[in-house]
């Protein structure tokens, strides 16, 4: 993927050519985590449960341009979406450009490494289990606090 360097401080999410959108992913693998939203509050909670389409090394889909298809509650982000998904990271690279902050030093367009969210302890690589290995009716004693962080804390 060719992309022109530096075009996310100089455009909007909105701006952004589907290359760029895609370039500017992390992967980190947060999205890709089961969530549960409190029916009363509607807070929403993250597990530490990933989806069966996650790859447990790259932390990228394996399914990705088939994804909603595969999964219909696969959240696809958008502008709109990054702009209201509270339960995306800080540390999230649509997050950051959204509120004109620059890409951290472990983001790959900066470090020119796509495995330098992982070593950085960003991504989940490592920290979750695959959805078919769990009972997903008690999905509520996977989730986690402190995230991203080196170890997910189960609340």
């Amino acid at each position: 993927m060719t992309v022109k360097n530096n075009f996310w401080k100089n455009k909007t999410l909105a701006e952004l050519s589907p290359e760029e959108w895609e370039a500017l992913c992390d992967g980190c693998g947060i999205c890709c985590l089961y969530k549960i939203e409190d029916e009363d509050t509607g807070e929403v909670h993250l597990t530490n449960v990933a989806c069966r389409f996650l790859d447990d090394v790259t932390c990228v889909c394996k399914l990705y341009d088939a994804r909603k298809s595969a999964m219909p509650t696969c959240v696809q982000l958008t502008p709109a979406k990054v702009a209201n998904l509270d339960w995306l990271p800080d540390t999230c690279a649509y997050r950051l450009v959204l509120k004109g902050k620059p890409l951290p030093d472990w983001h790959h367009l900066i470090s020119g490494d796509m495995n330098s969210v992982h070593h950085a302890g960003i991504s989940i690589l490592g920290k979750v289990v695959d959805e078919s290995f769990i009972n997903m009716n008690n999905l509520e004693e996977y989730v986690i606090e402190n995230l991203p962080d080196e170890e997910f804390k189960i609340k």
